[in-house]
């Protein structure tokens, strides 16, 4: 049973207001969520109950905002924390299971009245609040199927998708696929975490892990949590035992196949997840140079590459031109992208995104590959890999560089791309875990 704050409203469901308001305000959905979370001193379930309101209200925005708007005389006039309140009531009427629609209104009329204001406002707020709630708690339904009715053309409504996304997700995968996407994009992210064998065996961390637990089937190291799990509280987390890191994830460094003895680059390292896990694939036996572009993220890398027991040589300068010796035997070139395949654990995201800066994006990809491919010696190993799924961010870079590619796809048939051959794709729909693209290639 939810836990009842001031006014008779839940403490989760305060709490999800509290973050949706600091989103609004230009905050991180994850950020502000963990700072309200500790604040309001929430128990795991409670803290998961917030999270799925908070993140879910951030992800459907678009579609919440054309149902309370179709809904409104005025919508322009609505004030930001009552459209807040009818993001979370809409949320729960249209896209959660298992909340009666009456509790979701009362909660979200309970919170209209709370906002600060004479009293004659706060009877008006509830009433708007009551009145377009019930409204779509009747004719939400069809509304809905009315837009999956339309198809493509109101994929971006119906999915709570930025129009340009929506048309290269379609482009780049087909409707079908994109459509998964965009609806796996709205569901709770995967929780996996990856062993690390440089601070111990796997009994310490599995003596720690919530009930439910499964070593994942992509990855060795991986294990898949069916509940929360306070991570960074953990032991296992003091002692750099492990760290959280989705299965797809964690294919990257397994594609890159570091040996001991020999000499590995990272070339876009922090924050560190797959520079550590180079390591741990080689016992520390490879010896690893890591480059990040800002100070404070190369200080963080460090500091996680000493919790995790990993040896690494890090480099702080533009990847694209800092010096390097060259001549390495693999290379790791992980680039900023748009991220979308994983917006289920970065629910704000896509509204961050715009589409005017792909293209500079899209160029840099470009740059840093073709440095990685001039570091390594000839025939050395060169991974491209993201976490998008747009191909203007994955194919076409590859193809561009004009390098011969390894067929990864001959040992993971089932993750193969379907339009590159050799190259892997995952995708959140199929596989249950993030959306990442690996390609790797030999240099001349």
């Amino acid at each position: 049973m939810a836990e009842t704050a001031t006014g008779g409203i839940s403490r989760e469901r305060s709490v999800a207001l509290r973050v949706l308001r600091r989103v609004d305000d230009g905050a991180y959905a994850d950020r502000a969520l963990a700072a309200e979370a500790r604040r309001a001193d929430l128990d795991p379930r409670a803290r998961a109950q917030a999270t799925r309101l908070a993140y879910g209200a951030v992800q459907r925005r678009r579609t919440l905002d054309w149902l309370i708007d179709g809904a409104l005389d005025r919508p322009a006039a609505l004030e930001p924390a009552v459209r807040d309140i009818l993001r979370l009531g809409a949320y729960e009427l249209a896209f959660s299971d298992g909340v009666p629609p009456r509790a979701a209104v009362d909660q979200a009329v309970r919170q209209a009245r709370a906002l600060r204001g004479p009293k004659a406002r706060a009877s008006a707020r509830a009433g708007v609040v009551n009145a377009v709630l019930r409204r779509i708690a009747a004719d939400g339904p069809s509304l809905l199927a009315e837009l999956d009715a339309e198809g493509p053309d109101a994929a971006g409504v119906r999915h709570s998708m930025p129009d340009w996304i929506a048309r290269r997700l379609i482009a780049s995968l087909g409707e079908a696929d994109a459509v998964a996407v965009m609806e796996a994009s709205a569901r709770p992210a995967e929780s996996a975490l990856r062993w690390n064998p440089l601070r111990g065996p796997r009994a310490g961390l599995e003596a720690e892990l919530p009930p439910g637990w499964a070593r994942g089937a992509l990855a060795p190291e991986s294990y898949v949590l069916a509940g929360p799990f306070a991570l960074e509280d953990s032991h296992a987390w003091a002692r750099g035992l492990a760290m959280g890191q989705s299965r797809a994830s964690q294919l990257v460094a397994h594609a890159v196949d570091p040996r001991p003895g020999e000499r590995v680059l990272d070339l876009c390292a922090a924050p560190g997840a797959k520079t550590t896990h180079l390591a741990a694939l080689t016992r520390g036996g490879a010896r690893i140079t890591a480059v990040e572009l800002r100070p404070a993220r190369a200080q963080a890398l460090r500091e996680l590459l000493r919790r995790m027991g990993a040896a690494a040589e890090v480099v702080e300068g533009d990847a694209r031109e800092v010096p390097l010796d060259g001549g390495y035997d693999a290379v790791l070139i992980d680039p900023p992208c748009t991220g979308l395949g994983v917006l289920s654990a970065r629910p704000d995201a896509r509204w961050r995104r715009r589409e005017e800066a792909l293209a500079p994006l899209v160029d840099l990809q470009r740059a840093l590959l073709e440095r990685a491919l001039a570091l390594a010696r000839p025939g050395g190993r060169v991974v491209y890999s993201t976490c998008t799924l747009i191909a203007e961010e994955n194919e076409e870079v590859v193809r561009a560089a004009g390098a011969p590619l390894d067929d990864l796809a001959a040992e993971r048939p089932e993750l193969a791309h379907p339009r590159l051959p050799g190259a892997l794709l995952t995708l959140p729909h199929v596989h249950d875990t993030d959306g990442f693209f690996i390609a790797r290639m030999r240099a001349a």
